[in-house]
């Protein structure tokens, strides 16, 4: 079913436009309110937000719609999308909403809604949302309204949550950690946790100042990060993204170390003392062969989803895996956390390269990749993919890499644009196939 408000990871745009603006938000909370209202207990929702300008029109204005349906609302500040989630579930919440566009630039931003048991929600539960949401939900009497209020320890909370997934007979003393926070959601949170545990610790991105979450740092521009940890003579750099729910790594040569490596060194770790359940780990269709070659050679499987990191966690808890994520970086740790958790699961690296008594070079190269290209080619309309030149460019594609890599080609799920992927044993074949289909797919659109 086509929804009309929700993406892959709840509502998202250019705020003060389209769906993001003040009267949506109240919207929102009013049909998400009126969905959540079960039972006959007093109804929470708990509401975080990352550190754009535009959070605090949004808070309000959620505050707003979920007053006026008769719910309690609890608002926590900056905080990353998994301690919303977990907060949610730990206080009992009846539904949990994280303010944030993630990595996007300051000027977006988006609603994520998590139910009571700290998951987001099923497509189910969001298409019902947004039927409330273009009808006419009712309010409830003045003595029925419900109260707002902040609460001012769900920082320490989290940060203690963090602190119990390290493992107890380990420490970071000595240990310099370069910590890129993206002037976002985590940027007190996550130095705090870091040094507690007894880390060296450097800070970048934890300036926010409403307009500069995610500007030439974090997660998606991990440059600052490999000149900082550099600079700094630094064992490891940790880069977050905008609501810290992605992680991306630097070893102390300024190299980027991608959630692939990542979800394979903490693969192997678990595995070695036992705990990996399911027989290996969820990635999605970006993930490259050599992940899926690497683990094969240990013995261990790799299941495949789609672009999203609620595909993997949904395919996790079909199939009893507790270890998934996405190339980009989104790391689900199931043992511990209801979404991907950025610093928690930089903490399982921390935890290895500890063990390891070695070079984060060392030990999270855990296979050369394979050659792999993305490119994405926009279009005004209409649907190219559909086109017989097209399909005849991919078919060519398919067999030219067969036995030998992979082709994915997807529609992106926020803007008008087909995202083209091959990766093979070949450099100069993946571009050719690659630039073939993305010529074929201009040509049609």
């Amino acid at each position: 079913m086509a929804r009309k408000y929700f993406g892959t990871d709840g509502i998202r745009g250019l705020t003060n436009a389209g769906a993001m603006t003040a009267a949506m938000a109240m919207k929102v909370g009013m049909a998400a309110g009126a969905y959540f209202q079960r039972g006959d207990h007093r109804h929470r929702v708990l509401i975080g937000k990352d550190t754009r300008l535009s959070g605090y029109m949004l808070e309000s204005a959620l505050v707003a719609g979920f007053t006026s349906v008769g719910m309690d609302v609890i608002m926590v500040g900056p905080m990353p999308t998994p301690a919303v989630a977990m907060l949610t579930q730990s206080m009992r919440a009846d539904i949990g909403v994280m303010i944030s566009a993630s990595h996007n630039p300051f000027a977006d931003n988006g609603i994520k809604l998590f139910g009571p048991d700290g998951y987001k929600l099923s497509d189910e539960a969001e298409a019902a949302i947004e039927a409330l949401i273009d009808g006419d939900v009712p309010l409830v009497p003045a003595n029925q309204i419900g109260r707002a209020k902040r609460i001012d320890d769900a920082q320490g909370r989290y940060i203690h949550f963090a602190k119990s997934t390290f493992p107890e007979n380990l420490r970071l003393d000595g240990m310099r950690i370069v910590i890129d926070c993206a002037n976002g959601a985590a940027y007190k949170v996550a130095p705090a946790a870091l040094w507690e545990l007894g880390a060296d610790v450097v800070t970048i991105g934890v300036t926010p100042d409403g307009t500069n979450i995610n500007d030439g740092v974090g997660s998606t521009a991990p440059a600052a990060l490999g000149e900082a940890v550099v600079a700094a003579g630094a064992a490891i750099g940790i880069a977050l993204d905008g609501d810290a729910d992605r992680l991306i790594v630097v070893d102390e040569k300024g190299r980027v170390v991608d959630g692939d490596q990542l979800m394979a060194t903490i693969a192997a770790g678990w595995a070695r003392a036992g705990r990996l359940k399911g027989g290996g780990l969820v990635a999605t269709v970006m993930s490259n062969l050599g992940l899926e070659r690497h683990l094969s050679a240990q013995g261990l499987g790799l299941v495949r989803t789609k672009v999203g990191d609620r595909y993997v966690l949904e395919s996790m808890r079909a199939r009893g895996f507790n270890v998934g994520g996405e190339q980009s970086g989104h790391i689900i740790l199931s043992d511990y956390a209801t979404t991907g958790d950025g610093l928690v699961a930089a903490l399982q690296v921390l935890a290895e390269v500890r063990r390891a008594g070695a070079p984060a070079s060392e030990v999270l190269h855990r296979f050369d990749p394979l050659p792999q290209l993305l490119k994405n080619v926009r279009f005004a309309g209409g649907k190219p993919l559909e086109a017989d030149s097209v399909k005849a460019a991919i078919a060519d594609g398919e067999a030219a890499l067969a036995g030998n890599g992979r082709l994915v080609i997807r529609p992106s799920g926020t803007e008008p644009v087909i995202r083209v992927m091959a990766e093979g044993d070949e450099a100069a074949l993946v571009e050719r196939v690659v630039d073939s289909i993305c010529d074929a797919v201009k040509a049609a659109a």
